[in-house]
């Protein structure tokens, strides 16, 4: 065959990831790759806002139709469109993509510190569908976390996609995570804050360039197809600083005991719906759904029609902050509302974010506090709209735990410069006394209930800090265990055929309840004399030494040392049989090894 015809034959390949490699410098490579994130995590988030706000508008307009001018009817139908959304998102969920429940913030931090960044576009997908039908048919969740999820997900494809390394891949996270906060709130110095608080831990990564430029470009492509207007419209008039401004402080307190009220009913909700509901879990999301509704209708029913409680409430949020709302039953009905449908709707499994439910709370919570001390400082509704505001801010920085980031994300979404100072001194105040109640955050809470450990996130940094985290932190979940009423025979093929061979074991009865602890050595020790003796005579006058899940890794350390142990059981707060985990020294030594690595001793 002759090389004419050879040439004709061969087919020439075009790769875009191959052709930048040979002909741009990588500086120029990698500002193309992060133009292209930008404007494809930008368009992801407009399509993901525009797509919940459609079904939210049809299913509401379906009410109105079929209600045909019967207000029952209608508060019936869109009763009901949770708990529909709710079976949706169970199925898909349960069935096709797991991955996609929750806020997707907590996924995210998982797979950028354990996977290298490496996520699979088709959760972005799935986690596109299961946001808009959770959040469109009316469940009280946002759409601000789903987003970060969706142009992570995104960010991690492209850097596939162009052939970037492992690590570069990670870094691609960020960009991601950045493009997608600023993109959904049209915030892009809060969404540079929030990257570094939350999931960076530190402002001394190298990626910040990438994240400034992806987080331009998506908020350039969110205002050229959405509009440049902020977040919230705010039509409140001069705010000027004044003796009201004092309120921000025990607002900043009052934030702080609600948000870890309202952390401690988050995972205690989701604990609950796992535990103790035994239904198939494709049903569960639709009985929280059930129970959003009935919450919502409720509460518009006896709040002159207010519909806050489904979706995001963006609108009767919008008002609270123009001081439009001035009834105190109707705010409280609304904060309280909201708060519970939250709990059902994150709890029992549903897909939706805690960003938006954390801004409406917090907000009526400060447009609460503002009207009960009008009559006392005699200020307008303008004024009692600035407060709700605050208690945006307040609440925010005493859940998310993102302080820089509360402070910026207000400012950016309602444009009120005038406020920063009392903005300031009431987010620090709420995410200062937040920390001392609960110094584990709230996304960072929900993957130690997942049973991802926060010793394999680098997020604590400083010698002084880990200290004061609670065991749970560090502990080994799920341990191997003795048991009990079967032989150490037994016991020991068993450790050898499944398991991997360890210092110390917790013993458990037929019950699953703790009844003792035993090293490696003494189950070797009785084969050697008497093969006859059983587990039960080895402990039973043993004084066993149990630890609790909030100790704090001080004061765990000190009871091993003071005991002469190595290791003890942890248990739960509630019954002090139920094994949770296992500390050991060594636990405690590679996190103070870990941390000393991190600060560069």
């Amino acid at each position: 065959m002759s090389e004419a015809k050879l040439g004709r034959n061969r087919t020439i390949k075009f790769s875009v990831p191959e052709y930048l490699r040979k002909h741009c410098t990588d500086g120029q490579r990698y500002l193309i790759i992060w133009i292209i994130t930008g404007v494809c995590c930008g368009v992801a988030a407009v399509a993901f806002h525009k797509a919940i706000e459609f079904v939210f508008y049809l299913v509401h307009q379906l009410g109105y139709w079929i209600g045909d001018g019967d207000q029952k009817w209608f508060y019936i139908l869109i009763g009901l469109a949770p708990m529909v959304g709710g079976i949706l998102t169970g199925l898909i969920l349960e069935y096709l993509e797991p991955n996609a429940a929750g806020s997707g913030i907590p996924r995210t931090k998982s797979q950028y510190y354990r996977k290298f960044g490496l996520m699979r576009l088709r959760e972005a997908v799935y986690r596109f569908i299961v946001g808009v039908l959770s959040v469109g048919f009316g469940m009280s969740l946002g759409r601000e976390g789903p987003t970060v999820h969706i142009c992570s997900a995104i960010a991690s494809k492209i850097g596939r996609w162009f052939g970037l390394a492992r690590k570069r891949i990670q870094a691609m996270v960020p960009l991601g995570m950045g493009a997608g906060i600023s993109a959904a709130f049209n915030t892009p110095m809060a969404a540079v804050f929030f990257v570094f608080e939350e999931l960076l831990g530190n402002f001394s990564s190298k990626s910040f360039f990438g994240i400034f430029i992806a987080v331009v470009i998506a908020t350039t492509v969110q205002r050229l197809l959405v509009g440049e207007h902020p977040a919230f419209a705010i039509d409140i008039g001069l705010i000027t600083t004044d003796w009201w401004m004092l309120i921000s402080v025990p607002l900043g307190l009052l934030s702080a005991l609600f948000g870890r009220l309202f952390v401690r009913g988050v995972l205690s909700t989701r604990g609950f719906f796992r535990e103790k509901v035994s239904l198939p879990n494709w049903v569960k999301p639709g009985i929280g759904g059930l129970g959003v509704g009935v919450i919502g209708v409720s509460v518009a029913w006896f709040s002159e029609g207010k519909l806050g409680v489904f979706g995001v409430g963006y609108d009767d949020l919008s008002d609270a902050l123009n001081g439009r709302i001035t009834v105190i039953l109707v705010v409280a009905l609304l904060l309280v509302g909201k708060v519970l449908a939250t709990l059902l709707a994150y709890g029992s499994g549903g897909s939706g974010g805690l960003f938006a439910p954390t801004l409406f709370i917090g907000g009526m919570l400060g447009a609460l506090l503002g009207l009960l001390a009008q009559p006392i400082f005699q200020f307008d509704n303008d004024v009692v709209g600035a407060m709700a505001m605050l208690g945006m801010g307040a609440f925010f920085a005493a859940v998310i735990r993102c302080p820089m980031t509360s402070i910026v994300i207000i400012w950016e979404m309602t444009g009120q410069y005038a406020l920063i100072l009392p903005l300031m001194i009431g987010n620090m105040i709420a995410w200062f006394v937040a920390v001392r109640f609960q110094p584990v955050p709230l996304y960072d809470s929900l993957l130690l209930q997942d049973k991802i450990n926060l010793k394999k996130l680098p997020h604590y940094k400083g010698d002084q800090d880990w200290r004061n985290l609670p065991t749970s932190t560090i502990m080994t979940f799920d341990p191997v265990f003795i048991e009990g009423h079967h032989s150490i025979q037994d016991n020991l093929k068993r450790i050898d055929l499944h398991f991997r061979k360890h210092h110390a074991y917790p013993i458990l009865d037929q019950r699953s309840r703790l009844i003792g602890m035993i090293t490696h050595q003494e189950l070797d020790a009785p084969i050697k004399v008497d093969e006859r003796v059983s587990i039960l005579e080895m402990i039973q006058d043993q004084n066993l030494i149990l630890l609790k899940p909030e100790l704090s890794i001080r004061e765990a350390a000190k009871i091993l040392v003071d005991n002469d142990l190595v290791h003890a059981p942890i248990v739960s707060s509630t019954d002090h049989r139920k094994l949770v985990g296992i500390l050991t020294l060594n636990d405690i030594t590679r996190q103070q090894n870990s941390m000393e690595d991190s600060i560069g001793r």
